[in-house]
């Protein structure tokens, strides 16, 4: 009979419209929990996800602006409160598990966050408004060179030249919103960065997997050296600088605050 076919039929219409229905209502946020969770599911330290899900995760968060997690640039975390200190910078916390982690920094004009590293992790910035600049590097293993690079190690409170590094620069550039999102990785892609807020500006991060102390992931800091002594052509050596750790920067301020967007539903 026709009539079961005809039902059968309208049923599955009417399931196919729900489904778009649920599609169209599920917020940029919640899209993006949920593809993280797929790109980082048999992913850890040092794993980078398969280069099909890294092109996912960026598309996702290539599509997403300040709008879909309830951020516009006049809100207090964007504007400066004092003259004589660097600007504080606020970290809106949206999700955290072992496998990632997804964050924004909310940064005053002329805020920095220090040059820092990622160990083990892979990494997706996404500017959702302003300007920023962004300066990168990578570690470099195989170049001679005598660790003699400054001239005046006092200029940064260093008293010797020990334990430098050699890095090669893999960004040194201006990014502006709405623009593509950046990617570092475990062993390359300019695992150490600096971001410089040129105007007020929101960075949305997303973390595989994120820093944890016990497991030996955290944050360090470093100072960067011009270089000296080192075998390249003299125009490649902008290319390359010294890197040495260093405590957390005394005048960094990065405070937690609540995010109040679009809730993800775990």
């Amino acid at each position: 009979m026709r009539i079961g076919k005809n039902v059968g039929e309208r049923r599955g219409s009417d399931s196919k419209k729900t489904t778009r229905r649920r599609q169209r209502m599920v917020s940029p946020v919640q899209r993006l929990y949920e593809t993280c969770k797929d790109v980082f599911d048999n992913c850890g330290p040092g794993v980078v996800p398969f280069a099909e899900k890294i092109e996912r995760l960026k598309a996702a968060l290539d599509m997403m602006a300040e709008t879909d997690v309830g951020l516009r640039p006049n809100m207090p975390y964007f504007k400066s409160t004092t003259y004589d200190k660097p600007p504080k910078i606020t970290y809106l916390h949206l999700h955290e598990c072992d496998k990632f982690s997804i964050g924004i920094f909310c940064l005053p004009p002329s805020a920095v966050i220090p040059l820092h590293d990622h160990p083990g992790m892979t990494v997706f910035s996404k500017l959702l408004f302003g300007e920023m600049h962004i300066k990168s590097y990578d570690w470099v293993d195989n170049l001679p060179a005598e660790p003699t690079p400054i001239a005046n190690p006092l200029d940064k409170g260093l008293e010797d030249s020990t334990g430098l590094r050699l890095a090669k620069v893999k960004m040194n550039t201006e990014f502006r919103a709405p623009c593509k999102t950046s990617i570092l990785y475990p062993a390359d892609g300019g695992n150490m960065h600096c971001f410089t807020a040129r105007t007020a500006c929101a960075v949305l991060d997303v973390l595989g997997p994120p820093y944890c102390d016990p497991e030996g992931r955290h944050c360090q800091y470093y100072y960067d050296f011009p270089l000296a002594n080192l075998s390249v052509p003299e125009e490649q050596k902008g290319d390359y600088a010294w890197l040495k750790e260093r405590e957390k920067p005394e005048d960094l301020t990065v405070v937690g605050a609540l995010y109040k967007g679009p809730k993800i539903v775990k």
